[in-house]
């Protein structure tokens, strides 16, 4: 009996279950008059929210309070270089249009077009005004451009400036050749990169020895040659594209010594590990110089050739390398004093240069003169 009781109960459930209609949301009417009335509802409210819409757009358009009136409704900061002049014509069709009709992301474009801009923000200020905010690049070096001297930044970007505006800045950099604007921007950013890691090397421990370099040549951006100033001439020194300031230290600490053993020096490859390559002026045969070791011998294995680094091809000497002309005055005195000597003094030899007085040892070598076309050529002009 209780079994059959249990069977008929639990049918009754499933039953029960299976005749209930599912539970609606309470939002959903439960008849078919009340649906239409809420999509009817529904469709009013949007229609009412776009009227108003359209109201408010139409109101910020046609009010005359959201109206740039003038020049003096664009507010600039950052301004040094360029002038507001400069900048004004860029909104220049703005003026007496509504402010939410002036496309911020095309102003910002123009701007950045201003040479000396390198970034703006321009944003809205309701009502009535624009605001312009200005970074502007940054000279880091002189650049030579046939007889034009200009300004030129850290990503190769040239840059105008009159020299009364140069000399107020009481600018010091170094002269770079080599940068074209005919050139890429990239082809100039990447010559510009050299110049940076040569000046950031040789300026990282405090004394800003690149205020000692005359001019860079960035032709080649593997090859920095640097004219170095030395009482009176130019000497034309290829520091490569790394390691600088060893390279600059060494060129400080041997100079003396081989101008005094080459009065006719040009140029300095100081591309090599263990020794440096001197070429002369007017077609002179070059002579590379082995470095001392340290011991106070020269190795003589190493020196021969670059330690690990295949040898680079000689670049041809700028027109600004030092003539015949200019190494004149330094070598007529001493050749003047020794043909008195020698004439009073007939029977004195002349004494051999000791190892202990130099850290070089010097042999002649014509094959490197070959590498240098240029040498002969530029010392004739």
């Amino acid at each position: 009996m209780d079994a059959e009781d249990d069977d008929e109960s639990s049918g009754r459930n499933k039953s029960r279950r299976f005749n209930d209609e599912p539970s609606r949301p309470w939002w959903r009417p439960g008849t078919r008059i009340g649906r239409v009335l809420l999509g009817a509802g529904v469709l009013a409210a949007l229609s009412a929210f776009a009227v108003a819409a359209m109201g408010v757009r139409n109101f910020l358009e046609r009010d005359a309070r959201f109206r740039i009136a003038g020049t003096s409704n664009i507010q600039a900061t950052g301004l040094a270089e360029v002038s507001r002049a400069e900048m004004l014509p860029v909104f220049g069709e703005d003026v007496g249009r509504n402010i939410f009709f002036v496309p911020l992301s095309e102003r910002r474009k123009q701007l950045e077009q201003i040479p000396w801009v390198e970034r703006a923000t321009v944003m809205r200020l309701l009502p009535d005004q624009i605001r312009v905010s200005v970074v502007e690049r940054k000279p880091v070096a002189f650049v030579r451009q046939g007889s034009q001297i200009g300004l030129v930044d850290g990503n190769g970007v040239l840059l105008s400036m009159p020299a009364a505006m140069m000399s107020h800045h009481h600018y010091s950099f170094p002269v770079v050749t080599g940068i074209d604007s005919h050139d890429p921007i990239a082809s100039r950013k990447n010559r510009m990169a050299t110049y940076l890691r040569l000046v950031g090397e040789l300026d990282a421990n405090g004394p800003h020895l690149s205020d000692q370099l005359s001019e860079i040549d960035l032709t080649d951006p593997e090859d920095a040659r640097v004219l170095m100033p030395e009482q009176g001439t130019d000497i034309l020194a290829h520091f490569g594209e790394d390691h600088f300031l060893e390279r600059y230290q060494r060129y400080k600490a041997h100079i003396a010594e081989w101008r005094q053993q080459y009065p006719k020096l040009a140029e300095v490859d100081l591309r090599y590990d263990q020794q440096v390559v001197l070429q002369m002026t007017g077609g002179a045969s070059a002579a590379p110089a082995k470095l001392d070791t340290g011991d106070g011998k020269a190795d003589s294995e190493t020196a021969s050739k670059p330690a690990d680094k295949k040898e680079p091809a000689k670049a041809a000497v700028p027109k600004h390398a030092p003539s015949s002309k200019t190494a004149k005055p330094h070598t007529a005195g001493k050749s003047a004093t020794q043909s008195k000597s020698a004439k009073s003094k007939p029977a004195q030899k002349k004494k051999p240069a000791q190892k202990s007085h130099t850290a070089l040892n010097h042999t002649t070598q014509t094959s490197t003169a070959n590498r240098h076309p240029s040498a002969s050529s530029s010392a004739g002009q």
